[in-house]
């Protein structure tokens, strides 16, 4: 079958099915970043494990954050299926020629963030994978299934510290606020730039890479949101939320997409902090890649036929 016909009959293309390099190379990109945002994105909450309020606190953080090292290998193995090296995505991490979520590059300021982060961080990247699984090409769809799980717990917990410290002391319930209202905005803009201004959007929702755009997954996370926030009794930092019976969602106001851009740019907040921290720890981890390589190449079973 040909790709076109694959796509046409909403089949899933595998690896060694015919594909446009314009396809492999969308695919490329995308996967190599959201496995990059997957293990810079152990950093913010990596920070509070030894600070963590509690034993049961701390090790739950420490499984979430092993599972974003999880899923970063997930990733990492679905984008090796398209003919890449693993080692080549990282230097392209490390030398700027690839990005990650902007997400990552702000602050963890106090405890409640690492709620924040699960609630809303966690509740956007779920809006906006869950139609990945039934993304064209397999091994990413195959990928994700297991992510969205996954990251479906971490959001409950997020939900769960907040709920705690926004039904605590006012000190508690004044610092779940704050989290929550410098997270809002940029949790709106993990969606990407809107539609209008987004330069593979279109083209990856021809592919079926993409089942959804930009603005259609915003408009759902704030309609999934907003009640959820009554429910912690929380405000949204925007004013112009409101329910629109004609439209059937929640309006919300303009998203600062300048913001983005500059985010994108390297000039966040943590942009260089985040970077000099994973370059750290790659060539910490230099020792672990070399005995893994030797370890391998010893015990290498010989192929078929060979003296």
């Amino acid at each position: 079958m040909s790709f076109d016909d694959l796509l046409a009959d909403d089949g899933r293309v595998e690896p060694r099915d015919p594909m446009p390099d314009g396809y492999r190379r969308t695919l490329v990109r995308q996967i190599a970043q959201h496995a990059h945002s997957e293990i810079i994105g152990m950093q913010p909450e990596g920070n509070w494990i030894s600070r963590a309020p509690s034993l049961r606190r701390k090790a739950i953080l420490m499984a979430k954050v092993q599972d974003e090292a999880g899923h970063g290998l997930y990733l990492y193995a679905a984008a090796e299926t398209l003919g890449v090296d693993r080692a080549d995505l990282l230097d392209q991490l490390h030398t700027g020629r690839q990005k990650y979520s902007s997400i990552f590059n702000y602050p963890t300021l106090t405890w409640a963030d690492v709620g924040a982060i699960g609630w809303l961080v966690d509740g956007a990247a779920i809006v906006n994978q869950v139609p990945l699984c039934r993304c064209s090409y397999g091994p990413y769809a195959r990928a994700m299934v297991r992510i969205c799980k996954e990251e479906s717990f971490h959001q409950r917990q997020g939900f769960e510290i907040l709920h705690t410290l926004s039904h605590g002391t006012p000190g508690q319930r004044a610092m779940a606020q704050d989290a929550v209202d410098r997270y809002w905005w940029p949790a709106l803009m993990m969606f990407g730039p809107p539609d209008d201004d987004s330069p593979h959007s279109a083209q990856s929702m021809a592919w079926g890479i993409k089942r959804f755009s930009n603005d259609d997954l915003r408009q759902r996370f704030v309609d999934m949101t907003v009640p959820q926030a009554e429910a912690l009794d929380l405000t949204l930092p925007d004013p112009e939320i409101r329910w629109n019976d004609e439209r059937g969602h929640y309006d919300f106001g303009e998203v600062d997409f300048g913001e983005l851009t500059e985010v994108i740019k390297g000039n966040g907040p943590c942009n260089r902090e985040r970077m000099a921290h994973r370059l750290r720890a790659h060539e910490d981890g230099a020792w672990v890649r070399e005995a893994a390589a030797a370890y391998a190449a010893k015990h290498a079973v010989p192929e078929e036929g060979a003296a």
